[in-house]
C-alpha cells in the first residue's frame, strides 16, 4: 500500500509560481512511476506530467515549458514546479503512483492516489 499526501496548492495570480509536494507513505518509493493530474470544474482528468523510476519525464502539451517534475527518493516525496501560471490552470490537482515503471498517460493506470491540492490561478 501507498498512502500519497499533496501539499503546496492555493490561489495565485497569473504569472505566478507555485510549488506542490506529494509525500508518499510506504516502502518502496523508488519503484513507482509517478505522475500528477488535475482536474478542472466540469472537465475530465488530465495529466500533467510525470516521472519514471529511471527519472525520466513527461510533461503534457499544455504546461510543456511551465512545469518541472522531480523526485526524491530518499524523502519519498515528488514535486511538481509551476511557473507562469495561467487562469486555465485552475483545478484540483493529484498525485499517482503506478507500480509500473514507465510514466502512463491514462488515469486507469495508476494505483493510488491523493486526495488532491486546489489550485487557483486568478486573471
Amino acid at each position: 500500500q501507498v498512502q500519497l499526501v499533496e501539499s503546496g496548492g492555493g490561489l495565485v495570480q497569473a504569472g505566478g509560481s507555485l510549488r506542490l509536494s506529494c509525500a508518499a507513505s510506504g516502502r518502496s518509493f523508488s519503484s513507482y512511476a509517478m505522475a500528477w493530474f488535475r482536474q478542472a470544474p466540469g472537465k475530465g482528468r488530465e495529466l500533467v506530467g510525470g516521472t519514471s523510476t529511471r527519472g525520466t519525464t513527461y510533461y503534457g502539451d499544455s504546461v510543456k515549458g511551465r512545469c518541472t517534475i522531480s523526485r526524491d527518493n530518499a524523502k519519498n516525496t515528488v514535486y511538481l514546479q509551476m511557473n507562469s501560471l495561467r487562469p486555465e490552470d485552475t483545478a484540483v490537482y493529484y498525485c499517482a503512483a503506478s507500480a509500473r515503471q514507465d510514466i502512463l498517460r491514462a488515469a486507469a493506470s495508476y494505483n493510488y492516489w491523493g486526495q488532491g491540492t486546489q489550485v487557483t490561478v486568478s486573471s
